[in-house]
């Protein structure tokens, strides 16, 4: 298992539940690679740096996981088409 961060930008105009179902389903991608979720950090809504999707806030969250390196790829092939993501990073710690 290695170290990792994954860095979310949510859709601004979710509510608390949207948020939760997406976190909800990262988390059980994470799990079904045989991971874990160390922690979730939520940042809240901030400013984007510049315009993503014509939106200039985001939900920001920071996970850090433990996780297979050949899970990154599914994980980050479900990140790509879930809907309400507009921006990610998986960094290896």
């Amino acid at each position: 298992m290695r170290h990792y961060e994954l860095d979310l930008i949510f859709h601004p105009d979710l509510d608390d539940e949207a948020v939760g179902q997406a976190l909800e389903k990262v988390k059980g991608w994470v799990t079904t690679a045989k991971g874990s979720v160390a922690s979730i950090d939520s940042w809240g809504k901030r400013r984007l740096a510049y315009m993503i999707q014509k939106q200039y806030e985001g939900i920001y969250f920071l996970l850090n996981l433990d996780i297979e390196p050949v899970a990154t790829a599914e994980l980050d092939r479900n990140l790509r088409i879930l809907e309400p993501v507009m921006r990610y990073q998986i960094i290896a710690k």
